[in-house]
């Protein structure tokens, strides 16, 4: 049959979204990617996106790691490698987590494209439509995609300057079984958290894991910023303290370089099967090229020193965000002090709708995020999270200046309107 034959034989081209399966709904666009192609735009100040800051990474080091690797492990590292991860590779990330206490084996190691993946890959196996997972008020954007596309029921829990309040986990714990329905996990991410900055005292740590061992809730504790503490180490990780019920996500990509997407989960031995079926399944392994490269890296390179040369340059960026916001905003705002990571939770007056501010920003040329995207429920429309990590200090306080500006602007209109 010719090919111009079997082109009419095709018919009308057809309508796809009406066989989407039904939690295809779920699948909606992120605020922050949304906002990426005005944000890349070389005029803007962009204190939206947390893409790491890779001018202290040495290049020519990170080329002749690469180098060294295809020269003498090329025909490993260019073929199919295990669904669980790298041997050697699982046994240096035990290393990387003893620095927060973590005492691991690497057989409870699973390797991901990314945590996010695992992140995924745990909501694929234990959600079912309609259950709860409970998460900070507010919380990851990734994190709350991916709730919503496996049909869950986001719950968030108050938090105040120190992270998630124990009191307000019980109190969310009551009144969601009182409704009947089931509580799956609870995911908070307790270092620097994404996206207010605050860090989880130790004393909590200890409170929340014992009401949700208590309560037979398992944790799922998030930690790509751990090691990006700027004055002092942070507390040791939840997992140290509790290795049934915590299941321990961590990445590579805020301490050596995003674009490697290699990030891993610790859990206990009755989940590491499944798991492994979950991302074989989906991925059928982790790119061998890129965990070797970093297990040359960690192998072989000062990697202590180098995350050491991020947080003095994330310190020096935060000090010049703090400094402006005292500056250019008004009195009246409200913003979060970190003590490490990436991010500053802004509060504003709460007549004032930081997601229709935007446009007013972009012209102003300087990009944020709104507050709403780190909510299920459309809440937090008076916030912002501002990101630090990737413009230089003068550009920081340019973007924060022009914002000052705006956010004054718009007291004063919502001020007339209101008289």
């Amino acid at each position: 049959m010719s090919e111009v034959s079997l082109r009419f034989q095709t018919g009308a081209p057809q309508n796809l979204e009406q066989r989407f399966a039904s939690r295809a709904a779920g699948m909606l666009p992120s605020e922050i990617r949304s906002l990426f192609a005005v944000a890349s735009r070389p005029e803007i100040v962009s204190l939206a996106g947390g893409m790491p800051n890779l001018s202290a990474l040495p290049m020519e080091m990170m080329a002749g790691v690469v180098k060294d690797l295809i020269l003498n492990n090329g025909a490993e590292a260019l073929q199919y490698g295990s669904g669980q991860g790298h041997p050697k590779l699982r046994e240096q990330i035990c290393d990387v987590m003893a620095l927060e206490g973590i005492r691991a084996n690497p057989d409870d190691i699973v390797v991901t494209t990314g945590s996010q993946q695992a992140l995924d890959l745990i909501s694929r196996i234990f959600i079912d439509p309609g259950d709860v997972v409970l998460v900070e008020a507010p919380s990851y954007v990734g994190a709350l995609g991916t709730f919503r596309q496996y049909e869950a029921s986001v719950v968030h829990v108050e938090m105040d300057m120190n992270g998630l309040v124990p009191d307000s986990l019980r109190n969310a714990i009551k009144s969601v079984r009182a409704t009947g329905r089931k509580i799956k996990f609870l995911y908070l991410i307790p270092n620097y958290q994404n996206p207010t900055g605050v860090l989880l005292p130790a004393e909590r740590r200890t409170e929340i894991l014992s009401i949700c061992r208590e309560e037979e809730i398992f944790v799922v504790e998030d930690n790509p910023y751990g090691l990006l503490g700027f004055d002092r180490p942070s507390p040791n990780a939840m997992r140290a303290e509790d290795s049934e019920n915590v299941i321990y996500l961590g990445s590579f990509s805020k301490t050596i370089a995003s674009g490697l997407r290699i990030g891993w989960a610790l859990v206990p031995q009755s989940l590491k099967d499944k798991l492994v079926i979950a991302s074989e399944s989906s991925i059928l392994c982790p790119s061998n090229f890129t965990q070797m490269t970093i297990s040359s890296y960690l192998a072989n390179q000062p990697w202590r020193e180098q995350i050491a040369s991020f947080c003095e340059l994330y310190k020096v960026r935060r000090d010049a965000m703090l400094e402006s916001l005292e500056e250019y905003f008004p009195k009246e705002a409200t913003w979060t002090k970190p003590g490490g990571g990436f991010y500053v939770w802004v509060n504003l007056p709460p007549e004032i709708d930081t997601k229709a501010m935007m446009p007013k920003a972009i012209v102003a040329k300087v990009a944020y995020v709104p507050g709403t995207a780190f909510y299920a429920d459309g809440f937090g429309s008076w916030s912002m999270r501002l990101s630090y990590c990737h413009p230089t200090p003068e550009r920081i306080r340019e973007g924060v200046k022009a914002l000052g500006t705006i956010v004054k602007q718009e007291m004063s209109r919502r001020g007339s309107e209101l008289k």
